[in-house]
């Protein structure tokens, strides 16, 4: 499986942690209809809530996640990243409004499988 790729079981699962945030049900299943691919996902969302995103770069949501980076790699929030428990980061995105919210659970996914450590090393002390 690639790693912009997410396995529709984990959508599933996802689901019914994030069933009662309509914006997290909508981005899960736009991930579903694009057969797991986050990239594609993240296109189509971003799209909806009235963003350009550019279509022929597909290091688009990585781009996004980097601009999310602070906000991820804070340390009260690592462990449960790495962990794969998004709702404390998703509900703080929420809050701070970080990104557009249907677009949260790519950002948040896409950092997941990239591996939370190795993401937030650029802002880890020496």
């Amino acid at each position: 499986m690639e790693i912009n790729q997410i396995d529709l079981q984990i959508i599933e699962e996802l689901q019914v942690k994030f069933a009662d945030i309509p914006e997290a049900i909508v981005s899960l299943e736009t991930i579903a209809d694009c057969e797991g691919d986050l990239e594609d996902a993240a296109m189509t969302l971003a799209i909806r809530t009235g963003q350009q995103p550019d279509i022929t770069n597909s290091e688009w949501l990585e781009g996004l996640a980097k601009k999310c980076r602070v906000a991820v790699c804070q340390s009260e929030f690592r462990n449960d990243m790495v962990d794969g428990n998004f709702l404390p980061l998703y509900q703080h995105f929420e809050r701070v409004k970080v990104c557009p919210k249907l677009l949260i659970l790519p950002v948040l996914l896409y950092v997941h499988e990239h591996g939370v450590n190795r993401f937030c090393q650029p802002l880890d002390p020496m």
